[in-house]
């Protein structure tokens, strides 16, 4: 038997006001999409007990973030910035399609990635991009979890700055901490011995857009603000998974010695990569051609759209 028509997206309360009084744009064309073909929509929260039964409920669901577990779901997520989605099958960025696909670099039309990275590296940072230089010292943007060694890390937090410290003997290193993150005692402890043991190393919080400006190269397990050093022409280090790793050296493929030697002289083609990246791989939802990718990623998944 066919599934019911009827889609239920699960938004947290200041994104389902928006969506049900039609003032966001994304969401928007989504429901314009499922309603083309059919589908009624509804809107509903995101807490456990409601992802829950929507194993149970007619049709189909549209989760924010969180992890689609049965087969009638998906999963949808802003690509570090608006207006660019994701609509995928997983909530781990590092098994989405862009994650597994290559990058085309020789094919990229070096005009238009040109204008399409001039333009976004100007919207999000103004000049001080195009003008950014490299002072000698290295950025790392920490994230949660710091003496944690999670599935997706070669290692924990804690243990990656220890690495860089170890493997890049000359640069100074400034580390920072989340502005949104909660630090326990004994994570904040941690980094402070560590402050001790390596003069070089400096703890902060916040500061990215300046530190990304400045620094020779950007390490992390996988921050968004890797991605957004390549607006800086900075490279990057990855300790972790994540989707945007095609330009950026791997310490979990080549180890940490070999990946930290190599990533200060990468000088991959930033704008060719932000391109593929965003307005092809992504869903662009500011674009006429939105809803026919939203169209195709739900078809995908064998939905009947």
């Amino acid at each position: 038997m066919s599934e019911a028509r009827i889609l239920t997206f699960y938004l947290h309360d200041s994104l389902r006001r928006r969506a049900e009084a039609g003032r966001h744009n994304f969401i928007n064309k989504l429901c314009n999409v499922v309603r083309e073909a059919g589908f009624s929509v509804a809107f509903t929260g995101p807490k456990q007990e409601q992802l829950t039964l929507s194993v149970s409920r007619p049709g189909y669901a549209m989760f924010h973030m969180a992890d689609p577990f049965h087969d009638r779901a998906l999963t949808m997520r802003k690509v570090y910035e608006y207006p660019f989605w994701a609509i995928e099958t997983t909530a781990k960025r590092w098994d989405w399609q862009v994650a597994r696909s290559s990058f085309p670099a020789e094919k990229a039309d070096r005009k238009e990635a040109q204008r399409f990275y001039k333009f976004w590296q100007n919207r999000q940072f103004g000049p001080a991009a195009a003008q950014a230089d490299k002072q000698g010292f290295v950025y790392i943007p920490l994230q949660g979890r710091l003496l944690q060694h999670r599935s997706f890390q070669c290692c924990s937090p804690l243990r990656m700055v220890e690495q860089v410290l170890e493997h890049d003997r000359t640069r100074p290193v400034v580390a920072t901490l989340h502005p949104k993150e909660t630090y326990s005692a004994e994570e904040l402890a941690a980094l402070e011995q560590l402050e001790k043991r390596f003069p070089r190393l400096t703890v902060r919080t916040g500061g990215m857009a300046g530190l990304l400006a400045g620094c020779d190269y950007v390490v992390t397990q996988n921050s968004s603000a890797a991605f957004f050093g390549y607006f800086f022409a900075k490279p990057a280090v990855l300790f972790g998974q994540i989707d945007f790793h095609h330009i950026a050296a791997n310490v979990i493929q080549d180890g940490a010695a070999a990946a930290l030697e190599m990533g200060p002289h990468l000088q991959p083609d930033y704008a060719g990569y932000v391109h593929w990246f965003w307005q092809q791989m992504s869903i662009n939802g500011g674009l006429d051609t939105a809803e026919e990718k939203i169209r195709c990623r739900l078809k995908a998944a064998g939905w009947p759209v």
